[in-house]
């Protein structure tokens, strides 16, 4: 079957498109696939070469190995042929764990701007044709206050199809605690991989710090996309207004005006906060606002995934 990419994605690369847009353009498999390729022609270099291997000594040519491997200095010199060899040239495991809490469900221009949910699901669906173009493997989990989705990693167009078919009908639900799918994941992963954490992180600080330290301690690559909608920043309205607590349904008059400008400090508080502790624990850390272009994200999980392995 043929699959027809919309015009948009012709005429702009689909990675540097507002997300408003992208959720316009079509399926999540098409718009994964549209937003990676136009990733991967921005790139300077090829994606194809040297991601984690780094190059170890060189022995003699065998028959069927890859001839962009032969070392023709060596041949030079030698009228020998040599093939370069690497320290790591094993396959990546990425393990994928997805916020579906009922917060994520929250736009703050319904309509306009799509939920934390969605530009997490497209997050996961675009990463996940990242890794299986590249011979990796990718993983998925999602979770609320329980795991409700868990599929191991694996590599191919299969895996890239079920992560896509679980993904598309997830609904938001339920309170946030990140906490039993990262223990879930430390306890599954056997080898030292690369955890990939998609959430607005409205949870409790404390233990959500301590899951993610202790995979880091068993030697886990860690990446936390902190997903944020701009209206989470800023107190919107003027006057009285209703703040209602997506998870809980509590709610708290305030008078906007007055509580503007300490709504925004608690908020960049929390926002530094959850920065310098991930850092100082070597923990990759990207604030990704749902009105930006998916490039800067994929952009720093295509730097993490380089130093993986």
């Amino acid at each position: 079957m043929t699959t027809t990419v919309p015009p948009a994605i012709h005429r702009r690369r689909a990675d540097l498109l507002a997300p408003a847009d992208l959720q316009a353009l079509g399926g999540l498999e098409l718009l994964a696939r549209s937003v990676v390729e136009g990733f991967l022609m921005g790139l300077h270099r090829s994606p194809h070469r040297g991601f984690s291997a780094e190059f170890a000594e060189l022995r003699g040519y065998r028959p069927g190995d890859d001839l962009r491997h032969i070392d023709w200095r060596m041949y030079a010199r030698s009228d020998r042929f040599y093939v370069k060899q690497f320290e790591e040239e094993t396959t990546l495991k990425a393990h994928l764990l997805l916020d579906t809490s009922r917060s994520m469900e929250w736009s703050s221009l319904p309509g306009e701007l799509p939920t934390k949910l969605w530009y997490g699901k497209m997050l996961v669906a675009a990463l996940t044709v990242l890794l299986v173009r590249q011979g990796d493997q990718a993983g998925l989990a999602c979770f609320d206050e329980t795991v409700r989705e868990w599929l191991p990693a694996r590599g191919g167009r299969r895996q890239l199809a079920e992560v896509i078919r679980r993904l598309e009908p997830l609904a938001a639900g339920g309170g946030t605690d990140p906490a039993p799918a990262l223990k879930d994941a430390a306890l599954r992963l056997r080898r030292r991989g690369l955890v990939v954490l998609i959430s607005d992180l409205l949870v409790d600080p404390d233990e959500a710090l301590r899951s993610l330290r202790f995979l880091r301690h068993r030697g886990h690559q860690v990446l936390v996309f902190h997903l944020i909608d701009p209206g989470e920043r800023e107190l919107p309205g003027a006057g009285e207004v209703v703040l209602q607590d997506p998870e809980s349904d509590a709610e708290l008059r305030v008078d906007a005006t007055e509580m503007r400008a300490s709504y925004h400090d608690a908020v960049e508080r929390a926002i530094l906060h959850w920065r310098r502790e991930l850092r100082s624990s070597a923990i990759d850390y990207l604030l990704v606002e749902t009105s930006s272009p998916p490039a800067g994200a994929l952009r720093a999980f295509f730097a993490k995934r380089g130093r993986a392995g």
